[in-house]
C-alpha cells in the first residue's frame, strides 16, 4: 500500500452516485490525481449506484482506481443493497466512504456485520435528497435513513459547517468524528498567463469591450438560473456593454431561454454547455453571479472559489455559506427578496472598485483547510 505523509493509505471503497461533471466526482478524481503526482497512488475504488458508465470512468481508471458499476437499479432498494454487500465482501475493503448524504443510509445497512474498520458518510449539501418525488414517502424515509448514518457511521464529514450541521439535525457534534472537510482545490488553472480575454469574446461572438456576467456550473432549479437572467436584465439597463454566459448545463436551460425572450436579452446571452476550460472562462470574465435559494443553503460553493482564484467580482445569495469565502474575496451578499434591480445595481457598484488580486487569492487559497496537500493529508486522517 501507498503512503502519504507517513499514514497508511487503506482500501477504500466509495460509493458514488456516478463519475460524471458533479462537484463530488470532480473533486475525488482531483484527489487521485494529486496523490498520484505526489508519488501516493491511493487504493481506491467507486461503486457507481447509478449503474451507468461516466465521462470520468477512464481516467480513474488511468489514475489507478477501480470502477465498478451497480448491476442493480437503485431504486431496487434491497436488491441493491445486496449487491453491494456482494461487492463489500468480494473486496475486502478497510473504509466504506458513502457520498449519497441520507441516502448513504441504504448504502451503511449493506455493510452489517462486514469487517470494515471504518463506515464514513460524507454530507454534500442540505437538500436532504432521498430519490423519491412522493412525499409521504420522504416523511418515512428521511428520519429513517438519518437514524441509520447516525447509529451505524464511525465519521459524518461534512463539506461546510452548515451542511454538517443540517445533516446532524440538532444533535451536537461529536469530537473527532463529526467533522467539516474541504474540498482540495487545485490552483493550477488558475495560475500562469492570463487568457487572451479579447480572443474568448470572439470565441463566443461579443464585441471585444464586452463585460461579462458569468453563472458556472449546474443550471438547476437550486442554483436559481432564471434569476440570474432577471439580474442581467436589469444590468444592461445600467451597463450597456453587459453580456452573460452560462457555462454548465441542466434541466432549467429551457427556462433560461425562455425568460431571456421573454425580456428581451437572448441576443447577449450565451450558452456553452459544460466547458472543460471553466478556469479559462472564468479568467476572461468580469462578474460571476450564484443567486442560490436561502433554503435550504449550497452545500459548500466550490465554484466561488474558483471565482475568487479567476479574480472575478461576485454577486452572492444569502444561500451560499461563508466557508468558501477567501480572506481576499470581492463580493456582495444579496437578499433575493431585494430583487434583481438592487443585485445589478451591486453590480455596477462591484465593477467601479479594483479589480481582484488573484495572487492574493492563490496565497489565500494555499494558506488554508482547501490547499490540495493539506486537504490530501485530511482526507487520509479520515481513512485512517
Amino acid at each position: 500500500m501507498g503512503s502519504f505523509a507517513g499514514i497508511s493509505a487503506p482500501k477504500v471503497i466509495h460509493v458514488v452516485g456516478d463519475l460524471n461533471n458533479g462537484a463530488v466526482e470532480n473533486w475525488l478524481v482531483r484527489m487521485l490525481r494529486h496523490a498520484k503526482r505526489a508519488g501516493d497512488p491511493l487504493d481506491w475504488t467507486f461503486y457507481c449506484a447509478f449503474g451507468h458508465e461516466g465521462a470520468l470512468d477512464a481516467e480513474a481508471r488511468s489514475l489507478g482506481a477501480h470502477v465498478v458499476l451497480s448491476p442493480v437499479p437503485l431504486d431496487a432498494h434491497w436488491q441493491f443493497a445486496r449487491s453491494l454487500r456482494g461487492e463489500l465482501v468480494r473486496g475486502g475493503y478497510d473504509v466504506l466512504h458513502c457520498h449519497h448524504d441520507l441516502v448513504s443510509g441504504l448504502y451503511l445497512a449493506s455493510s452489517v456485520n462486514l469487517p470494515i474498520r471504518r463506515r464514513i458518510v460524507h454530507v454534500h449539501n442540505a437538500d436532504e435528497a432521498v430519490l423519491t418525488p412522493r412525499r409521504w414517502k420522504q416523511r418515512i424515509y428521511r428520519p429513517s435513513l438519518r437514524h441509520l448514518c447516525l447509529g451505524m457511521a464511525d465519521r459524518i464529514v461534512g463539506i461546510s459547517n452548515h451542511t454538517l450541521d443540517t445533516f446532524l439535525a440538532g444533535r451536537p457534534r461529536r469530537p473527532g468524528r463529526d467533522v467539516v472537510h474541504y474540498y482540495g482545490v487545485d490552483p493550477e488553472p488558475f495560475e500562469g498567463e492570463e487568457p487572451d480575454r479579447a480572443a474568448f469574446r470572439h470565441e463566443i461572438g461579443v464585441a471585444a469591450s464586452s463585460v461579462i456576467l458569468l453563472f458556472g456550473g449546474r443550471i438547476v432549479p437550486e442554483k436559481n438560473p432564471v434569476f440570474a437572467v432577471d439580474v442581467f436584465a436589469e444590468l444592461t439597463r445600467r451597463e450597456p456593454r453587459a453580456v452573460a454566459v452560462f457555462a454548465g448545463a441542466g434541466s432549467e436551460e429551457g427556462a433560461v431561454l425562455a425568460r431571456a425572450k421573454a425580456l428581451g436579452v437572448a441576443d447577449r446571452l450565451r450558452m456553452l454547455g459544460w466547458r472543460g476550460d471553466l478556469a479559462r472562462i472564468m479568467r476572461c470574465s468580469d462578474l460571476f453571479i450564484l443567486p442560490r435559494p436561502e433554503h435550504p443553503m449550497e452545500g459548500f460553493g466550490l465554484a466561488v472559489v474558483e471565482a475568487q482564484l479567476a479574480g472575478l467580482r461576485m454577486l452572492l445569495s444569502a444561500g451560499v455559506p461563508d466557508d468558501c469565502l477567501l480572506a481576499a474575496s470581492c463580493f456582495r451578499r444579496m437578499a433575493l427578496c431585494a430583487g434583481a434591480g438592487a443585485w445589478a445595481g451591486a453590480a455596477v457598484d462591484l465593477m467601479r472598485g479594483p479589480i481582484p488580486s488573484t495572487d492574493a487569492a492563490l496565497r489565500d487559497l494555499k494558506n488554508s483547510p482547501m490547499d490540495l496537500e493539506f486537504a490530501l493529508t485530511d482526507l487520509m486522517r479520515l481513512h485512517a
